[in-house]
C-alpha cells in the first residue's frame, strides 16, 4: 500500500500542522504519546479549532507514521482514542477516492475491540463515486477483514506490507481477496 502524503489539492499546511510536525516524537514515552492525541481530540471537542480532523491528511498520516509500534500500541489500546483515531483515518478515505472506483463494501474487524465477540467492527461502502465509512454494518460485504488495529495504521501509512501480513497470517480475508488486494488502489494516495 502506498503511503498517504501531501496530496496536490492539499491546501498549505497551517499552523496546527506546523506545530504537530515539529513534535519529535522519539522523545515521547507511549503514554506520552497518547496524552498527546488525546490532547489534540479533547481540544477538538472543545471547540478550540485545534482538532485532530482540522490537521492536513499529510501530516496525520505522518504522526502515525512517525510513532513507534509501542506507541501505536498503546493508542489503540486507548479505547476512546482507537474510534476516534480509525473514524478520522475511515474519514479521510472518503476524502481521497478516486474517479471511476468500483462499487464495493468491504467489513472491517479490529481485534482486541470492546464490542461483541471482542472486535470493533467498521463498513466502508464505495458507491457511484462516494467513499463511506462507519459502525454499521448493513450491507452485504464482498470480502471481510480480520485485523490488528496497529497493522491497519501501519498497513494505510505505508509502514507495513498488506500481503506479507497475511501470508504470516496476521490479515486474515473472508471473501473476496483481489478486492481487498486492489482497495489501495481506488485512493489517490499520491506524494508530491
Amino acid at each position: 500500500m502506498r503511503t498517504w502524503h501531501r496530496l496536490a489539492d492539499e491546501p498549505k499546511l497551517g499552523a496546527f500542522d506546523e506545530f504537530a510536525r515539529s513534535i519529535d516524537l522519539e522523545k515521547l514515552d507511549p503514554g506520552q504519546f497518547v496524552r498527546l492525541i488525546e490532547t489534540m481530540d479533547m481540544l477538538g471537542r472543545a471547540g478550540t479549532g485545534i482538532e485532530l480532523a482540522g490537521l492536513s491528511t499529510s501530516t496525520f498520516v505522518r504522526i502515525i507514521e512517525q510513532a513507534s509500534a509501542a506507541q501505536l500500541d498503546a493508542l489503540m489500546e486507548h479505547t476512546e482514542l482507537r474510534s476516534v483515531v480509525l473514524a478520522e483515518l475511515f474519514g479521510r478515505m472518503g476524502r481521497h477516492l478516486k474517479p471511476g472506483a468500483p462499487n464495493l463494501v468491504l467489513h472491517w474487524r479490529f481485534t482486541g475491540g470492546c464490542e461483541a465477540g471482542g472486535y470493533d467492527r467498521y463498513q466502508t461502502v464505495i458507491e457511484n463515486g462516494q467513499c463511506v465509512s462507519g459502525i454499521v454494518q448493513d450491507r452485504d460485504p464482498r470480502a471481510t477483514v480480520t485485523i490488528v488495529p496497529t497493522d491497519f495504521l501501519k498497513v494505510a501509512t505505508g509502514n507495513a506490507s498488506a500481503p506479507l501480513l497475511f501470508l504470516r497470517g496476521r490479515v486474515k480475508v473472508k471473501g473476496d481477496i483481489p478486492c481487498v488486494a486492489n482497495f489501495p488502489n481506488h485512493f489517490d494516495l499520491s506524494s508530491p
